[in-house]
Order: structure tokens, then sequence, then C-alpha cells
């Protein structure tokens, strides 16, 4: 009888013991399972920044308005220089943000296969009164020039599925900037979309 008696602890305390060693088996696989499941933006070209909390800060999106001005100088013969703009109304971004180091930037792409360096643009817009400007080209008789934006240099690396994680650490403050993620396969943009902040 004591034997049976205490055959059947060792069985209960062995039963406790696979019960509880799958229970931690099942916590540690939903802890893995969160971790790996990374945060990405809902569409192509939106992009938030990884604040020093970890909270983020989504950045204000902007659709793009094109525009061509010409400058006339009269001397032999007539020449027109014309440059090609990005202008977006209103002075300033909404999303604003104050970093101490470096600033981390997740943007979403078609799929992240594409070398970042093709397809992502981080640059700085000229503020005014009422509207933010960057250059994108400028055409002339004599000479021309295109990518005129000025850019900020970046380390990138993939992020979750579709995006990258753009690492920006030398950057100037009280300044407007914008980012344009392109489509490597399509060879017919409709419309492009902007991602802009401000840095204090």
């Amino acid at each position: 009888f004591c034997l049976s008696r205490g055959l059947g602890d060792v069985y209960k305390r062995q039963h406790l013991m696979k019960n509880l060693f799958l229970k931690l088996l099942i916590l540690a696989s939903i802890s893995i399972y969160s971790q790996d499941k990374v945060q990405e933006p809902d569409f192509i070209g939106e992009a938030f920044i990884i604040k020093s909390d970890n909270s983020i800060l989504p950045l204000e999106k902007q659709t793009i308005e094109l525009k061509t001005s010409a400058g006339v100088s009269i001397a032999i013969i007539t020449v027109a220089k014309t440059k090609k703009k990005i202008k977006i109304n209103g002075c300033c971004s909404k999303a604003v943000y104050k970093p101490k180091t470096e600033i981390n930037i997740v943007v979403r792409a078609v799929d992240n296969e594409t070398d970042p360096m093709s397809i992502a643009n981080i640059f700085k817009f000229k503020r005014k009164k009422k509207k933010r400007v960057a250059e994108l080209a400028s055409y002339g008789i004599w000479s021309s020039s295109t990518n005129n934006l000025d850019r900020l240099k970046f380390k990138a690396k993939k992020h979750g599925e579709k995006s990258y994680l753009l690492t920006v650490s030398e950057y100037e403050r009280n300044t407007e900037y914008g980012i344009i993620i392109t489509n490597p396969n399509s060879l017919d943009e409709k419309s492009v979309i902007v991602s802009t902040f401000a840095i204090e």
C-alpha cells in the first residue's frame, strides 16, 4: 500500500512538472512571437520616427505639387533658366521631433529587396511664410542639372517585411524635412507622396 501510494505521489509530481513546463513553453513562444512582430507603416510612402523612449511619431503625409518657374536674363541672346520644384502648402510640418542624437525613421516601401539608397530620399525644405519648397532640377540652354534635392545621408537596414529603418546621424536643427520613397517597379508614377517632419 505504501509503495503504491509513493508511486502515485511521484506520478502526480511528474504530471504537475510536465504541465508547468508546457505552460512555460507556451509563454516563451508567445513572448518570442511578440518580439518578432515588428510594427510597420500601413501604406507605401508612409513613415514614422522611433523616438528615444521607443514610442513612435507618425510623419505628416502630403501630396506633392510640382512647380516650374523660369527666370529670364537678356544679353546678346535671351536665355531662360527653368527650375522644377516640390512645393507643399504650409510653412511647417505638424510632426516635430527634438532628437538627442541620431534619428531613426521607419519607411514603408513596395518591398525591402531594393537597395534603399536608390529609392529613399530624405531631403531639406526651404521654409517660407506659407509654403515649403525644394528644388528637383534646373534646365537652361547651356547647362542643366537634376537630382538637386538637398539630401541627408543615412544608414539603412531591413525592418519587418516591407519596410526600412533609416538612421540619420547628421542633420540641421530648426529645419523642415521630407521623405520620398519611389517605386522601382513603376514606370508611370501617377502621384508621389512625401512624408514631412521638422527637427527642433
